[in-house]
């Protein structure tokens, strides 16, 4: 069987896409190391699935599957591609499209410059909305590390577990040690997305990410709203800020708690084609 896929990236962080809406497609694990390696395979960091509509309210079901072959309820960076995607194969004509992931509803607008606009809904920062083993809410945690030592994190859900460190210099931030670190940590039941940011002022700020299932990300666009939300609630950032990350740059946008985090950036499809898997 020919699978055909389609090779996006949303600043770098780079996805193939599958369209599931004419027929059936379950992954298993042997495939997606195919489709995720990078030397015998495609190469990303993560696989999306489009699939039909759930229900009539929703445009599209959307499905992330990260390179260890877990399945995350998810990925801003991903959801920008599939709104490209969607429109430009003809899926839908409309401007604003709603798609449906494991844990969220998010709403995506594909904008006249091309860049697309996502209402990634309310940041939840109780510990059990995380998940996170804390008895109460605290603007930081104090973590113990596997080997020793603690750190100290912010913490929020944007349908998927969010740490936050701040750092003073974003290159030498120690993104894969303590990420991996968090990862083996009893405090994150379902593991968690380590961000390491460096503020430049109340508009501006540095951001890198190590996604659970996936190590450091050239870019996480839920990664950057969940820093937003948290930098916020620090007072470190205002409504509307820019975070740089590696590749480019996200505009975020939170008018603060109970409200959506609003992320504006680009996608681009890098190229298509096929690939043989058996039946």
């Amino acid at each position: 069987m020919q699978l055909q896929f389609t090779k996006m990236h949303g600043l770098g962080n780079d996805f193939v896409v599958i369209d599931a809406t004419r027929h059936a497609f379950e992954p298993n694990p042997a495939l997606l190391a195919r489709l995720t390696d990078r030397r015998f395979g495609i190469g990303c960091d993560q696989v999306l699935v489009v699939d039909r509509s759930p229900t009539p309210e929703i445009d599209f079901g959307y499905r992330i599957y990260n390179a260890d072959g877990s399945q995350v309820g998810q990925c801003g960076n991903g959801a920008r591609c599939l709104a490209r995607y969607v429109a430009d194969r003809g899926l839908t004509r409309r401007h604003t499209v709603r798609v449906q992931t494991t844990t969220s509803i998010l709403e995506l607008h594909l904008l006249s410059d091309g860049q697309i606009r996502v209402d990634m809904g309310p940041p939840r920062f109780e510990p059990i909305d995380v998940p996170l083993r804390a008895p109460l809410r605290q603007l930081r945690y104090d973590i113990p590390l596997p080997e020793g030592g603690q750190i100290s994190v912010g913490a929020a859900s944007m349908g998927n577990p969010h740490a936050l460190i701040e750092v003073a210099d974003i290159e030498t931030a120690p993104v894969d040690t303590v990420g991996a670190a968090l990862q083996h940590s009893t405090a994150f039941p379902e593991r968690v997305n380590v961000g390491f940011i460096e503020y430049v002022d109340a508009t501006h700020a540095k951001l890198r990410v190590y996604e659970r299932g996936a190590a450091e990300t050239p870019a996480c666009g839920s990664g950057a709203c969940a820093a937003m939300a948290i930098s916020q609630i620090w007072g470190r950032l205002g409504a509307r800020a820019e975070l740089a990350m590696r590749y480019g740059t996200l505009l975020l946008e939170w008018a603060g708690e109970g409200s959506s985090v609003y992320m504006t950036g680009p996608a681009e499809t890098v190229f298509e084609g096929s690939i043989e898997w058996p039946n």
